[in-house]
């Protein structure tokens, strides 16, 4: 680090007439802001290269800050120290895939998200109070979505695959699965979608309703509220399940305000929830007879679809231990081939955790979960300590949907969908740049 520090001072003390007397740097902060925005509103309609390849350039613009403007430093936490770890030893499965051609493209996925990442921390280090408009952004995308997916739904529109196991279900029962305008388009990669990007808009409801601008915080408690019945709505069953830890997550967090004063308005309210959610799941036969199959266990056919998938994953990730077989889900579904079922072809291993042991070997898998482990408990030892009300309600925001995202990872891998990504490292670097500036 002292290294790349030292290199760094250097190129600044080189650049700084050039700095001083360039329009184009002098203004670089604009630009880059503007590119990271682009991100998240091309998210909703782009393809995944077009989504990447902003994110690109945000991350050159980024590099050139660094290297030209003086006093701009690189540091490095702990939870990072994991990250760094993870990413190094993903570097050697690379090099060791016998598939490398293939994998070097999953690797390039993975060094722009992360590359993102840090281009985003860099960024936020002075200028914290782009954070809300930064989450105002993705609360737009996602409000859009939850408007289009909600009108989808009274189109009846046609499924573009088979999305659900009809063959034990009367007509009524059948639920319209909407999937938005995002690409390529899948219920599921929206439930994701909003499993991520959810808590941001009851987020910013919560942040300016402390900010007393009472009007801007009931349009986007509207927001989120659309939205949470649209995600119920893409007939994901695994947000459905991220969507429980959004709701226990929010919950938990404001009984540090409300559970000593208002202790029965808390419980209050906790009780109309779940009342709410018992009444619709009786009356709509749609949605309980979707929320019922994820109990089936083999008598559904996605469900079963799943455990042969897993247990393929398994047998893959035993013979590949160590580095795994190298990043990327073309590599994935290459050797993949060699232990399925017949019949049962799959794109990934439908769980995050597995997913990454099969690509990049066990020790992998140990850094992603000591990153996210340290990233969370930095997070909550901050909500319980802080006194500052609005920075606490931005953290929650953004750690309760780093947690959804990776329970909805459990039984699903559109994790692994730019649009998804995005929207999760960016929370992370927001969590870093609260926590630690």
């Amino acid at each position: 680090m002292t290294m790349f520090s030292d290199l760094i001072q250097f190129t600044q003390s080189k650049c700084e007439y050039l700095y001083k007397n360039s329009l184009f740097l002098q203004n670089i902060d604009k630009l880059i802001f503007a590119s990271i925005i682009a991100v998240f509103l091309s998210s909703a309609v782009m393809s995944s290269d077009v989504i990447g390849f902003i994110a690109l350039i945000a991350v050159f613009l980024n590099f050139v800050k660094i290297l030209t403007k003086q006093d701009e430093k690189l540091d490095c936490k702990t939870f990072e120290l994991w990250l760094l770890a993870y990413f190094m030893i993903v570097i050697i499965s690379l090099a060791g895939s016998t598939l490398f051609h293939l994998s070097l493209k999953g690797f390039f996925k993975t060094f722009t998200y992360l590359a993102f990442y840090a281009s985003l921390v860099q960024y936020l280090k002075n200028n914290k109070h782009k954070i809300p408009f930064i989450l105002g952004t993705i609360g737009v995308c996602i409000s859009f979505e939850a408007v289009v997916g909600f009108l989808q739904n009274f189109a009846h529109v046609d499924e573009i695959s088979t999305w659900q196991d009809v063959s034990k279900l009367n007509p009524e029962e059948v639920m319209t699965r909407v999937y938005g305008t995002l690409k390529p388009y899948n219920p599921n990669l929206l439930g994701g979608y909003f499993v991520a990007g959810i808590p941001a808009i009851y987020g910013l409801a919560a942040y300016y309703f402390a900010d007393k601008k009472f009007k801007v915080s009931f349009v986007w408690l509207f927001g989120a509220l659309l939205s949470t019945v649209t995600l119920f709505l893409t007939g994901c069953r695994g947000s459905y399940i991220g969507m429980m830890v959004i709701l226990v997550g929010m919950f938990a967090v404001s009984a540090k305000y409300l559970w000593q004063n208002y202790k029965q308005i808390y419980l209050s309210a906790a009780g109309a929830v779940i009342l709410f959610a018992t009444i619709v799941l009786m009356f709509v036969s749609s949605l309980r007879a979707r929320v019922l199959s994820i109990f089936a266990m083999r008598q559904d056919s996605s469900n079963s679809f799943r455990f042969n998938v897993y247990n393929s994953s398994l047998q893959m990730f035993k013979d590949n231990w160590l580095l795994g077989i190298g990043v990327g889900n073309q590599n994935f579904r290459e050797i993949y081939g060699i232990y399925m079922k017949t019949g049962f072809d799959a794109l990934s291993a439908y769980n995050i955790f597995l997913e990454i042991a099969v690509e990049s070997g066990v020790f992998a898998l140990i850094a992603f979960v000591g990153f996210l482990i340290t990233l969370i408990k930095n997070a909550v030892n901050y909500i319980l300590k802080s006194t500052d009300i609005k920075s606490v309600i931005i953290v929650s925001a953004c750690i309760i949907s780093v947690c959804a995202v990776c329970v909805h990872g459990f039984v699903d891998t559109v994790f692994f969908r730019p649009q998804i990504q995005f929207v999760f490292w960016t929370m992370v670097a927001i969590i870093r740049t609260i926590i630690f500036y």
